[in-house]
């Protein structure tokens, strides 16, 4: 019964967020300023899946300058969980196929997130170099998913460098975001506990150059996956504290 309210729930918000929401984009499509508005909105629905978010950001979140965000990509609960994270003026980059997903890839599309096709590796490479040029000609920042897939409950999947050779080529610094492990979130149980969310310092890409795009990757990634031990562990704890099941 609790899982039929809640996919009722998320219908009704999903119409909405369509109807409503492309037509308050096509005032001023492809605005990076929607990433933030929606990611908050989406954010907020965590409460109807009965999940306590927890957000940690740095008291500059909002102010800074162009970074390049990573976060962890699990399954679908980071629609609701990571999206919290995303700040002022960041843009997303997604899978071309996400623009073709009812009601959610058009609104992807006019919030002004960008697109790129993953089968094709000349074109992906272009995109790169294309949101390089952007980001140099603009004050956005991006955020990928530098696992590139669903990691589904595997921990922390190794990583692709597209995410990296954008840094060292703008110049900018990345800033890793890691939410802890969603895996266990049932759509049928009333409490599913704590999610924590949090943004790590970011890593300067400075004395890095094109042929040390994988060590800048591999950097990111152990601090990410010790982040990430370290969150479900103290998750853990929360839950147990309050009786929640694993």
């Amino acid at each position: 019964m609790i899982a039929l309210l809640r996919v009722l729930a998320v219908a009704i918000f999903a119409v909405v967020m369509f109807v409503f929401g492309c037509g308050y984009c096509l005032l001023s499509p492809r605005n990076p300023k929607h990433v933030f508005t929606f990611g908050r909105l989406f954010g907020k629905m965590s409460r109807v899946f009965g999940i306590k978010l927890e957000l940690r950001l740095p008291e500059d979140a909002y102010q800074r300058g162009q970074h390049i965000y990573i976060a962890n990509h699990q399954n679908n609960w980071d629609l609701f969980t990571v999206s919290s994270a995303v700040t002022p003026k960041v843009v997303t980059v997604g899978k071309k196929s996400l623009a073709w997903m009812p009601l959610f890839g058009q609104l992807y599309w006019l919030t002004g997130n960008i697109l790129i096709d993953r089968a094709n590796r000349s074109k992906a490479k272009g995109t790169i170099d294309q949101v390089v040029d952007q980001m140099k000609q603009s004050d956005v920042s991006v955020w990928m998913f530098p696992e590139g897939t669903r990691s589904r409950g595997r921990g922390l999947l190794p990583f692709k460098t597209g995410a990296f050779h954008a840094a060292i080529a703008a110049q900018l610094p990345v800033a890793p975001i890691v939410c802890s492990s969603t895996a266990g979130i049932k759509l049928n149980r009333w409490n599913n506990g704590h999610v924590i969310v949090e943004m790590l310092p970011a890593v300067s890409t400075e004395g890095y150059a094109k042929e040390n795009v994988r060590e800048l990757a591999n950097e990111c990634r152990e601090q990410m996956k010790a982040k990430l031990e370290a969150l479900d562990h103290e998750v853990a704890m929360l839950n147990q504290q309050e009786g929640v099941k694993a």
